[in-house]
Protein backbone atom coordinates (compact mmCIF):
# COMPACT_ATOMS: atom_id res chain seq x y z
CA UNK A 1 0.00 0.00 0.00
CA UNK A 2 2.70 2.45 1.04
CA UNK A 3 4.24 1.61 -2.51
CA UNK A 4 1.25 2.69 -4.03
CA UNK A 5 1.13 5.93 -2.03
CA UNK A 6 3.97 7.13 -3.77
CA UNK A 7 6.20 6.34 -0.22
CA UNK A 8 8.69 3.69 -1.18
CA UNK A 9 11.35 4.37 1.17
CA UNK A 10 8.39 3.88 4.01
CA UNK A 11 8.06 0.85 2.22
CA UNK A 12 11.14 -0.74 1.36
CA UNK A 13 11.87 -0.67 5.22
CA UNK A 14 8.61 -1.78 6.14
CA UNK A 15 8.92 -5.03 4.00
CA UNK A 16 12.73 -5.43 5.04
CA UNK A 17 11.78 -5.43 8.51
CA UNK A 18 9.43 -8.16 7.42
CA UNK A 19 11.93 -9.89 5.78
CA UNK A 20 14.47 -9.80 8.52
CA UNK A 21 11.79 -11.30 10.98
CA UNK A 22 10.97 -13.90 8.52
CA UNK A 23 14.53 -15.35 7.60
CA UNK A 24 15.21 -14.87 11.58
CA UNK A 25 12.75 -18.32 11.62
CA UNK A 26 15.36 -20.30 9.95
CA UNK A 27 13.10 -21.19 7.01
CA UNK A 28 12.83 -24.69 7.60
CA UNK A 29 9.45 -25.23 5.97
CA UNK A 30 8.03 -24.23 2.36
CA UNK A 31 5.25 -21.96 4.06
CA UNK A 32 8.35 -19.93 5.41
CA UNK A 33 10.01 -20.36 2.33
CA UNK A 34 6.93 -19.01 0.12
CA UNK A 35 6.70 -16.17 2.55
CA UNK A 36 9.98 -15.16 2.40
CA UNK A 37 10.84 -15.04 -1.56
CA UNK A 38 6.77 -13.08 -1.61
CA UNK A 39 8.47 -10.36 0.63
CA UNK A 40 12.19 -10.50 -1.41
CA UNK A 41 10.01 -10.07 -5.03
CA UNK A 42 8.28 -7.64 -3.01
CA UNK A 43 10.83 -5.56 -1.81
CA UNK A 44 12.80 -5.89 -5.58
CA UNK A 45 9.73 -4.89 -6.76
CA UNK A 46 9.83 -1.77 -4.86
CA UNK A 47 13.02 -0.85 -5.40
CA UNK A 48 13.30 -0.90 -9.05
CA UNK A 49 10.38 1.75 -8.71
CA UNK A 50 12.09 3.61 -7.43
CA UNK A 51 15.03 3.35 -8.99
CA UNK A 52 17.28 1.47 -6.27
CA UNK A 53 18.80 -0.98 -9.31
CA UNK A 54 21.68 -2.36 -6.93
CA UNK A 55 19.05 -3.25 -4.15
CA UNK A 56 16.41 -4.60 -6.91
CA UNK A 57 18.54 -7.02 -8.40
CA UNK A 58 19.91 -8.41 -5.02
CA UNK A 59 16.37 -8.89 -3.77
CA UNK A 60 15.60 -10.56 -7.02
CA UNK A 61 19.02 -13.14 -6.76
CA UNK A 62 17.93 -13.82 -3.12
CA UNK A 63 13.85 -13.90 -4.32
CA UNK A 64 15.34 -16.72 -7.44
CA UNK A 65 17.31 -18.95 -4.34
CA UNK A 66 14.39 -18.84 -1.95
CA UNK A 67 11.77 -19.93 -4.27
CA UNK A 68 14.37 -22.93 -6.24
CA UNK A 69 13.17 -25.82 -3.90
CA UNK A 70 9.50 -24.52 -4.04
CA UNK A 71 6.95 -26.46 -5.66
CA UNK A 72 5.62 -25.57 -9.02
CA UNK A 73 2.48 -25.66 -7.66
CA UNK A 74 1.69 -23.92 -4.43
CA UNK A 75 -0.70 -26.10 -1.90
CA UNK A 76 -4.09 -25.40 -1.50
CA UNK A 77 -4.44 -22.17 1.05
CA UNK A 78 -0.75 -21.28 1.10
CA UNK A 79 -1.02 -17.51 2.65
CA UNK A 80 2.00 -16.81 0.23
CA UNK A 81 0.88 -19.15 -3.19
CA UNK A 82 4.51 -18.39 -4.77
CA UNK A 83 5.90 -20.57 -7.06
CA UNK A 84 9.56 -20.33 -9.20
CA UNK A 85 7.27 -19.09 -12.03
CA UNK A 86 5.99 -16.28 -10.05
CA UNK A 87 9.36 -15.32 -8.70
CA UNK A 88 10.16 -15.37 -12.64
CA UNK A 89 7.29 -13.10 -13.40
CA UNK A 90 8.22 -10.38 -10.67
CA UNK A 91 12.16 -10.43 -11.90
CA UNK A 92 10.22 -9.33 -15.58
CA UNK A 93 9.16 -6.48 -14.03
CA UNK A 94 11.76 -5.60 -11.99
CA UNK A 95 13.86 -5.65 -15.02
CA UNK A 96 11.24 -4.06 -17.29
CA UNK A 97 10.60 -1.34 -14.24
CA UNK A 98 14.80 -0.68 -14.31
CA UNK A 99 14.31 -0.16 -17.64
CA UNK A 100 16.22 -3.37 -19.15
CA UNK A 101 13.89 -4.96 -21.69
CA UNK A 102 16.27 -7.65 -22.47
CA UNK A 103 16.69 -8.51 -19.01
CA UNK A 104 12.89 -8.61 -18.26
CA UNK A 105 12.22 -10.76 -21.64
CA UNK A 106 15.31 -13.28 -20.66
CA UNK A 107 13.45 -13.41 -17.34
CA UNK A 108 10.26 -14.67 -18.60
CA UNK A 109 11.44 -16.34 -21.64
CA UNK A 110 10.21 -19.88 -20.05
CA UNK A 111 7.06 -18.40 -18.73
CA UNK A 112 4.11 -20.24 -19.67
CA UNK A 113 -0.15 -19.67 -18.83
CA UNK A 114 -0.20 -23.34 -17.19
CA UNK A 115 1.99 -22.30 -14.62
CA UNK A 116 -0.27 -19.72 -13.11
CA UNK A 117 -3.53 -20.96 -11.48
CA UNK A 118 -5.59 -17.86 -12.06
CA UNK A 119 -6.53 -16.28 -15.02
CA UNK A 120 -5.27 -12.86 -13.90
CA UNK A 121 -2.13 -14.08 -13.34
CA UNK A 122 -1.98 -15.72 -17.09
CA UNK A 123 -3.18 -12.33 -17.84
CA UNK A 124 -0.74 -10.25 -15.58
CA UNK A 125 2.27 -12.83 -17.23
CA UNK A 126 1.54 -11.21 -20.80
CA UNK A 127 0.98 -7.59 -20.06
CA UNK A 128 4.07 -7.64 -18.18
CA UNK A 129 5.73 -9.09 -21.54
CA UNK A 130 4.49 -7.02 -23.66
CA UNK A 131 5.36 -4.03 -21.50
CA UNK A 132 8.93 -5.07 -22.02
CA UNK A 133 8.42 -5.70 -25.45
CA UNK A 134 6.98 -2.12 -25.90
CA UNK A 135 10.04 -0.97 -23.98
CA UNK A 136 12.14 -2.40 -26.57
CA UNK A 137 10.31 -1.34 -29.25
CA UNK A 138 8.69 -4.22 -30.55
CA UNK A 139 5.31 -3.57 -31.66
CA UNK A 140 4.58 -6.83 -33.31
CA UNK A 141 5.54 -9.04 -30.02
CA UNK A 142 3.69 -6.17 -27.37
CA UNK A 143 0.37 -6.52 -29.49
CA UNK A 144 0.58 -10.39 -29.66
CA UNK A 145 1.19 -10.03 -25.89
CA UNK A 146 -1.53 -8.04 -25.48
CA UNK A 147 -3.53 -9.89 -27.55
CA UNK A 148 -2.63 -13.38 -25.53
CA UNK A 149 -3.92 -11.29 -22.07
CA UNK A 150 -7.21 -9.89 -24.01
CA UNK A 151 -8.26 -13.80 -24.59
CA UNK A 152 -7.25 -14.57 -21.01
CA UNK A 153 -8.39 -11.73 -18.95
CA UNK A 154 -9.76 -9.30 -20.57
CA UNK A 155 -9.50 -6.93 -17.31
CA UNK A 156 -5.78 -6.86 -17.23
CA UNK A 157 -5.80 -4.89 -20.70
CA UNK A 158 -9.12 -3.25 -20.64
CA UNK A 159 -8.60 -1.61 -17.01
CA UNK A 160 -5.04 -0.87 -16.05
CA UNK A 161 -4.28 2.63 -17.22
CA UNK A 162 -1.07 1.68 -18.64
CA UNK A 163 -1.77 -0.89 -20.60
CA UNK A 164 -4.44 1.08 -22.35
CA UNK A 165 -1.85 3.39 -23.44
CA UNK A 166 0.47 1.04 -24.45
CA UNK A 167 -2.56 -0.24 -26.84
CA UNK A 168 -3.46 3.70 -27.49
CA UNK A 169 0.37 4.53 -28.94
CA UNK A 170 0.04 0.93 -31.21
CA UNK A 171 -3.12 1.87 -32.49
CA UNK A 172 -1.13 5.55 -33.19
CA UNK A 173 1.95 4.95 -33.84
CA UNK A 174 1.83 1.08 -35.71
CA UNK A 175 -2.13 0.78 -37.07
CA UNK A 176 -1.07 -1.98 -39.39
CA UNK A 177 0.76 -4.51 -37.00
CA UNK A 178 -1.60 -7.81 -36.94
CA UNK A 179 -3.91 -7.61 -33.71
CA UNK A 180 -3.69 -3.87 -32.88
CA UNK A 181 -7.64 -3.48 -34.84
CA UNK A 182 -8.69 -6.14 -31.95
CA UNK A 183 -7.02 -4.77 -29.20
CA UNK A 184 -8.69 -1.58 -30.03
CA UNK A 185 -11.72 -2.62 -29.99
CA UNK A 186 -11.35 -4.84 -27.13
CA UNK A 187 -10.06 -1.13 -24.77
CA UNK A 188 -13.02 0.04 -26.19
CA UNK A 189 -11.31 2.29 -28.83
CA UNK A 190 -11.57 2.87 -32.53
CA UNK A 191 -8.88 1.71 -34.76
Amino acid sequence: MLRHQDQPAAAERHILDAVTQVEGTGLRTDAQRSAYAQMLCTTSYTAARAGDRDQALAMMGDAVRAARDLPDVAPEGRLFPITPAAVDLYSVGVHWALGDAGAALEAGRELREGQFATAERRGRMHTDLGRAWWQWGKAEQTAAELLAAVRVSPGEVRDRPAIRQIVSDLRSRHPRVAGVRELAGAVGSAA
